[in-house]
Formats: structure tokens, C-alpha cells, sequence
């Protein structure tokens, strides 16, 4: 390649020194009526005489002389370098932070030590550690509680708080749990006190249903700047052929850094996931993996990574065994063995839960529980729903007890009564063991609870328990036409649902363990012509996000969501609808919290009402006390709330199948609730307590009186099916009270302030028509003289 040259060297060098001849002076005859003034003859500096004007020749000259000379960069600092590539490079500078640590609201995850400047000349410049701080675009959106999160679990990974690198974030739902995460791991991905990435790559693990959610929220926080590979369906071989490439780069500079992919994927390609190093892994839902033996549980457990990221809201569910399960993934070892744990800390603690435990049991469970919470402290963080009373409406949480239908309890005895049920029950107690044909008769009463139609088909075969159950419906009765008032709980439905569709423009979500009972809702929709959208297991993932999105569309005509808890309560977001019916209770308390967190989320503007429908004195009460109990626990162990209530003994839970039609409400009785006299409440609940509070805390009602929900207390009155309710709300109610209390208090402060001044002002009139001297005289001519000035 040919350099260009400067003008000097493009002359030859007897044309630089010699005179330069310029084509204008040639062309131009000098005018000789101008004569050149003599430098000697010229006028002092202070004359006012024009400066002599240069000609061609010289202008000529001078440019050449600019023009001559080498070539300068105008850049601070810069060292030009004799080689054809470039001009020049800059100076090497100092490390340095990739944000600036001390910009405003800038969340600073790690300072380097402060050094002596005589310390800083005996290390090495290029080894100097440097600020670790969250990128502005995701600082400045985050909440104070968030910035905790992102600060507790980049600490525990970075092995800051001790001798692990896993952590559990086990906020409960609608805290922001994957906007913390995508900011922890957008950070790891940039930044390092050695300026360069901690990792190259991390996966992402959750259920198939979130992974284009997943996605969706990089997009949407991060943009294009980072680039995710979401395991969405496909062939085996292009599934195949993806992972391959993906593990194949163990570059710091991944071109595609983020691996979403569901937990039944990776335990089918673990073999290739296993196979080389990742720098670190999130698993999404995390109490799926709450057994330590299942497939999914050790295929995770073969990934080649020591930082590990478990989410969960419900981190225990049902017992302590599966707590330590979730322990041992993220901290392998921190507890010890499974056996070693049941010894020390799960059997102590279980006994002083029991409502009949004494005094000793109860003081080595509190002992144990102080043991453990020092323990698991370092490596999980836990917050409650109730900081999300500062930017979400109130929320109303009510559950109802709702007495059977003469059909369905007649039903519902003659099943106890047969002889089929009574062996089963005498062969399940011998055993000491749940066995197939008990959770099956649980699995009908259940059923039975919420509909006579879903059991029909036994009634017609005559199945065990069922052999003369056909005489107890009505003669006319036929499944294909629906009769809400054969099922108490439909019965009430259905007044709620035309109450709700012609008062208000609110819309409403139906949750249900069964699709028999969405089945259900399906012909109730039909029959009453109100405009529905049914997500259960058959929904394929890709279709799910557009009917959600429709469905929260304001324009969307559809009234009501129904949704199977088994397939979709986790992750989704229905804030178009601000009313949410939970028609029948599940085992695992964690399912219906899953369920009864969507419309009360991040987005939702109206005050939201929840129901929870139980059959009165039936199997479903049980289920629910069982719940209790182990939420109970958790709040025990998980919140460090030693003061939690003891209401059940074990025969309490054990006692299943039975049918009280004797009872307001059985929950309610065997809390031997002191602040109602004769099932009438005397005595409020506490003032601190909320829909967050155990259930003796709340308000009970064993009639619509004080209901705060108008569509509940009518239907109450116009079914007659309603036995009794439990309701309460949340602490934004509480906040709302003070703000508005802090509103009454600067009012009366104004109002008073108003009274003074004018009381002052009377003061002044008065002194004003008082009769005063003349001195008093001159000094109000002064004042208005003063005033006349002023104006």
C-alpha cells in the first residue's frame, strides 16, 4: 500500500529552499501608484495604522511552512507507534470498575480494600481489585428489598459468607424473585474484581410452562444485550445438537451465555449437560426437587458447578426431610447425612409441634430450631408477601365453610356406612400406611364434595360404596343437564358469578385440582352465556402466554379463567382479573398458594378478593387443618417464628372419614377459639395481625354480618349454603388506615392553625380602634410613609 506524503516530501528538495514563485504574481502587473511603507519609517505601536499586508509569495510561503511539519495526534496521551497498522495506541491506564461505584442509587456488590498510596507502589497495577457494581439499567429499577437479594445471594455464590457457593432466595410469591436472579446473573456474566466475567455461562432450570417465560423477562430487562438459548420443544437431534454446542464453548466471551431448559429435558440429556463445566445453575420452582432420590434430583446433582441458586417460595411443603433435601443441593454437606439431620433436628422439632408435646419437648424443639436457623441463615434469605402491602391494593382473603346438599351428604354417608369403605379403613389402621384403596375412597369424597356429577359414573356402575346410592337422587335427574343446586359449593358459585358479572366489571378466576370440575365450570359458563378461557395439562406451553395476554387485554370479553392447579399455578400472571375462586383445597399447601397468588401480583390496580370454598364438617376441612399444620411448620422453621400456634394433635389429622353435619365449622371447633362465645366472635382479632396471620387471628363470622366482600354476604343470604367464614386482609388495609389517620391529624393541625391566625387577626383589629397616644401617632405616619417607600 502506497503512503501518502506530506507536501515537503512530494517537492524536490531545490524547490523547498528556493523562492517560491506564485502563478497569481506572474498574471498580476504590480501596481506602482502604492508605495511600501519603510519599516523604518513606521509608526509607533499605539498608532492606529493598519498592519502591512503580506504578499502572495509570503502567504504562500507561510502555508508551505504549516504544512511542512510532522503530523500530530490530537489525542492526551497518546504514543505514536512507527508501524503501517495504525497511528498510534493509547496508554495503558488503570483498572477500573465497569460503572461507576459512586454514581447515585449505584448498588455495589463488592469494594476492593482501601489502600495506602505507599501500599498501592508495592502491589501490582495490573492485580489491583476493582468495584463489582450492578449495571444502572437494572439498579435503578430495583426495590430496596430486591437490592438485598441481588447483594445476599451474589455474596453466598461468590463465597463471601463462608465456605459454600449455593444459596436458596426463598421469597414468596409476587416479591420479584426472577428479576433478582436475571440481575445476578447479568452481573456475573460482565463483572469480577479481576475485571473479567466470573462465569462464562449459566443454565436456568424450570418447568416447561416457564421457559418461554424465562426468556420473555431477559427480553424484557435486558434487551439484545445478552443472549439466551430457550430449550423449547423441538426434534431429539436438533435438541442434541444444540446442548452439544453450547458445552462445547468454555469461553469467558459465550456468544450465548444463558441456557433455559425444563427439568424433564435435562434429565433426559443430563448425559451431555454433565459432560464439562458450567459456572453456575438456577433452578426455578426449586421444591421440585424435594425428594433427593427421584431422577431429576441426581441428574442435577451431576452438574459440574459449585455455585447453585435454588428458588422457591414454599421451601418446606410437607415435612423437614424435604427441607434438607433442598439444603443439600444448593451446600452439600452443610447438614450432614439424612440420617444425621432426622436425628438432630427433624424428630426434636416435629414432637414440640404436636398440640399435646410437654413442656421439655418443646424446649429442645426451640433449642434445635435456633440450631438450625443458624445454619440455613447463611445461605437462605426469606421475605414475606407483606412487603408487597406498599405497592399492590388491599387484599381480602376469605374462607368459606359451605354446609353440603341433603343429596350430597346423603351420598356421602351411605359411602362411609358400606361395608367395602369400613374394611378398607380397618385394613389401612392394622397397617399403619395409606394404601391404594384408601386414597382412592379420598379421592371420591373429594369429588363428591364438589358435585354429585362427578361421582355419577360410580353411582351407575354401582361401585364399592355406591350399591344402592342410585335411590338417592332425585327422580328426574340426568348428568348431561346441569343442576348447580345438587352441589352446595356450585350452588353458591353460580349466585356469586351473576352477582359479580351484574354489579361490578371485575372478572374472576376459577381454580380446581380436577378437570372434572372445570368440566363442570365449562357448562355453567354455557348455560349461563358468560365468556370463559380454560387452561388445564392439554393447553400446549407456546398457546398458554397468548391466552394469558388476552385474557389481562382490557378489551378482552372474557369473564372467566379457569385453571387446573395440577397444570398451570405456577409463574402465571392474571392481573386482569382481581377475584379468585380456590373450589376445592390439595394436599400440598404449597399448590394452593401457587394458585392464589396470581391476580394479586406486581401490575394489579383493583382491591382483590379470594375465596376459598370448603365443605362444611366434610374430608376437605381436613385436608385444610393438615395444610395449616404444615404451613405451621414452615412458618417455624422457615420464618423463625417460635411463637406459632399448636391446634392439631396427629389423631386430629388422622381422622379423615368422617362426615360432622352437627357443625358450623370443624376448623373452627377445634380451635377452641376464645374470642367467640356460642359461635359469635366477642373480641377483634389483634391489631397487628393480617390474612397473613394463623387463622385464630382472623375474623370469624357465623353470619354475614361484618363480611367485607357485598357478593359474598348476598349470595350468603340468598343460597343459605354458607356456614360459616374466615376473613381478613392484608396489611395494605393497615397502611391505607394510617395513611388515612396521618390525613385526619394534618387536617385537624391546618384547621387549627387556620383558627389561630384568626384569632390573631382579631387581636389586631381590636389594638387597631384602640384610642393611642400621639406617639403612637407618629410611628404609624412613619409606618405608612415606610409602606408608601416600599410600593
Amino acid at each position: 500500500m502506497r503512503k501518502s506524503l506530506v507536501p515537503s516530501r512530494c517537492l524536490p528538495s531545490s524547490a523547498v529552499n528556493s523562492p517560491f514563485k506564485s502563478p497569481i504574481s506572474a498574471q498580476k502587473r504590480a501596481r506602482e501608484c502604492r508605495k511600501r511603507r519603510d519599516p523604518e519609517q513606521g509608526s509607533s505601536p499605539s498608532s492606529s495604522s493598519p498592519l502591512p499586508k503580506l504578499s502572495a509569495s509570503e502567504h504562500e510561503a507561510m502555508i508551505l511552512k504549516i504544512l511542512s511539519q510532522p503530523f500530530k495526534v490530537p489525542i492526551a496521551n497518546y504514543v505514536p507507534e512507527h508501524s503501517t497498522r495504525c497511528l498510534g495506541m493509547k496508554r495503558s491506564a488503570g483498572r477500573r470498575a465497569l460503572h461507576d461505584p459512586f454514581a447515585c442509587n449505584a448498588l455495589v456488590l463488592y469494594s476492593p480494600p482501601e489502600l495506602s498510596e505507599h501500599e498501592k507502589l508495592k502491589m501490582d497495577a495490573s492485580k489491583l481489585p476493582v468495584h463489582v457494581v450492578v449495571d444502572p439499567l437494572l439498579g435503578n429499577i430495583l426495590r430496596p428489598h430486591q437490592r438485598e437479594g441481588v447483594r445476599f445471594m451474589y455474596d453466598c455464590v461468590t463465597g463471601a459468607k463462608g465456605d459454600f457457593n449455593g444459596c436458596i432466595m426463598a421469597d414468596e410469591m409476587g416479591l420479584g424473585k426472577t428479576l433478582q436472579c436475571i440481575t445476578l446473573l447479568w452481573t456475573l456474566l460482565r463483572q469480577s474484581p479481576d475485571c473479567k466475567p466470573t462465569i462464562g455461562k449459566a443454565i436456568i432450570v424450570c418447568p416447561s410452562s416457564l421457559v418461554k417465560n424465562w426468556y420473555k423477562e431477559f427480553g424484557k430487562w435486558l434487551g439484545c444485550r445478552v443472549n439466551c438459548l430457550a430449550m423449547d420443544g423441538g426434534s431429539k437431534e436438533h435438541t442434541t445438537k444444540e446442548l452439544e454446542q453450547y458445552m462445547a464453548n468454555q469461553s469467558y466471551r459465550h456468544g450465548t451465555p444463558v441456557l433455559i431448559i425444563s427439568y424433564e429435558t435435562f434429565r433426559l440429556y443430563a448425559d451431555i449437560l454433565n459432560a464439562s463445566e458450567v459456572g453456575a445453575v438456577l433452578c426455578d420452582e426449586g421444591h421440585r426437587l424435594k425428594n433427593c432420590e427421584n431422577l431429576t434430583y441426581q441428574a442435577l446433582m451431576g452438574l459440574k458447578t459449585k455455585r447453585r441458586v435454588l428458588l422457591s417460595g414454599t421451601p418446606i411443603q410437607n415435612d423437614l426431610t424435604e427441607y434438607y433435601s433442598l439444603l443439600h443441593f444448593v451446600n452439600p454437606g452443610m447438614l450432614g447425612t439424612t440420617a444425621e439431620f432426622r436425628k438432630q433436628y427433624e424428630i426434636p422439632i416435629l414432637r414440640g409441634q404436636d398440640a399435646n408435646s410437654t413442656d421439655t419437648e418443646r424446649e429442645k424443639a426451640a433449642e434445635r430450631l435456633q440450631e438450625l436457623a443458624a445454619l440455613v441463615n447463611r445461605c437462605m434469605i426469606r421475605r414475606t408477601s407483606a412487603l408487597l402491602t406498599k405497592y399492590l391494593p388491599v387484599k381480602f382473603e376469605m374462607v368459606v365453610c359451605v354446609r353440603m346438599t341433603a343429596v350430597q351428604a346423603e351420598l356421602y354417608k351411605a359411602f362411609l356406612e358400606s361395608d367395602t369403605v369400613r374394611k378398607s379403613l380397618q385394613q389401612q389402621r392394622s397397617e399403619q400406611k395409606a394404601t391404594l384403596t384408601a386414597l382412592s375412597n379420598i379421592t371420591t369424597l373429594k369429588k363428591l364434595c364438589n358435585h354429585p356429577d362427578l361421582v355419577y359414573d360410580k353411582i351407575q356402575e354401582g361401585a364399592d360404596g355406591f350399591e344402592k346410592a342410585g335411590n338417592i337422587l332425585p327422580a328426574n335427574y340426568s348428568p348431561r343437564e346441569l343442576r348447580p343446586e345438587l352441589g352446595a359449593k356450585l350452588l353458591l358459585l353460580d349466585c356469586m358469578l351473576a352477582s359479580i358479572k351484574t354489579n361490578t366489571n371485575d372478572k374472576i378466576v376459577l381454580v380446581s385440582n380436577y378437570t372434572q370440575t372445570l368440566d363442570l365450570f365449562e357448562k355453567l359458563c354455557r348455560k349461563r352465556g358468560y365468556g370463559y378461557v380454560r387452561l388445564d395439562g392439554t393447553m400446549t406451553i407456546k398457546k398458554r402466554g397468548k391466552v394469558v395476554d388476552q385474557f389481562n387485554s382490557p378489551d378482552s370479553s372474557d369473564f372467566i379463567f379457569m385453571l387446573s392447579s395440577k397444570a398451570g399455578g405456577c409463574g402465571l400472571n392474571l392481573i386482569g382479573a382481581n377475584r379468585l375462586v380456590m373450589f376445592d383445597p390439595d394436599w400440598n399447601p404449597a399448590n394452593d398458594e401457587q394458585a392464589m397468588a396470581r391476580v394479586w401480583r406486581d401490575g394489579q390496580k383493583k382491591p382483590c378478593f379470594i375465596y376459598r370454598l370448603l365443605a362444611t364438617g366434610s374430608i376437605e376441612e381436613k385436608i385444610f387443618q393438615r395444610q395449616t399444620h404444615k404451613k405451621a411448620l414452615s412458618t417455624t422453621v422457615v420464618d423463625n417464628n417460635e411463637d406459632g400456634e399448636r391446634h392439631f394433635t396427629r389423631d386430629d389429622l388422622k381422622d379423615l372419614f368422617k362426615l360432622d353435619e352437627g357443625t358450623i365449622s370443624d376448623t373452627h371447633d377445634i380451635f377452641r377459639c376464645k374470642r367467640c362465645t356460642n359461635g359469635v366472635q366477642t373480641k377483634l382479632p389483634p391489631d397487628n395481625s393480617d390474612c397473613m396471620s394463623d387463622l385464630v387471628h382472623w375474623y370469624h363470622c357465623a353470619n354475614n354480618k361484618g363480611i367485607p366482600d357485598d357478593i359474598l354476604s348476598k349470595s350468603w343470604d340468598i343460597t343459605r349454603c354458607v356456614s360459616f367464614v374466615f376473613h381478613h386482609r392484608s396489611n395494605s388495609a393497615v397502611v391505607e388506615q394510617e395513611l388515612a389517620e396521618q390525613r385526619r391529624l394534618q387536617a385537624l393541625a391546618a384547621k387549627q392553625r387556620e383558627q389561630e391566625e384568626k384569632e390573631e387577626e382579631e387581636d389586631e383589629c381590636e389594638k387597631e380602634n384602640r384610642p393611642e397616644d400621639d406617639e403612637s401617632g407618629v410611628e404609624e405616619d412613619d409606618a405608612e410613609k415606610d409602606e408608601d417607600f416600599v410600593l
